[in-house]
């Protein structure tokens, strides 16, 4: 029998604006004190502020801990841009 890798839902939950833990992560693209970059459920997740540390990553449960001052939170879904210019060109060559 295969397998499953199953996430739950996405949710972003901060105390203090220094400690929080992100669910629905697919995957840590990168990070420093500065920048982390999250893939998740819902896009990719840009968390910047100071002294930000990732400290504990469950890939089983696609969860995330992270530590720092977070100054802001910001997301992008490159598929939905591609998705939404595709349209517009489509409609255009008709």
């Amino acid at each position: 029998m295969e397998e499953k890798q199953i996430f739950g839902n996405h949710k972003v939950s901060f105390v203090g604006r220094s400690n929080g833990i992100i669910t629905g992560v697919k995957d840590v693209l990168s990070f420093d004190a500065n920048e982390i970059i999250l893939d998740t459920e819902m896009g990719m997740l840009m968390m910047k502020g100071m002294d930000l540390h990732v400290t504990s990553l469950t890939v089983e449960k696609g969860e995330v801990k992270v530590d720092g001052r977070i100054d802001s939170l910001v997301y992008s879904d490159m598929n939905q841009g591609k998705k939404q210019a595709e349209g517009i060109l489509s409609r255009l060559f008709k």
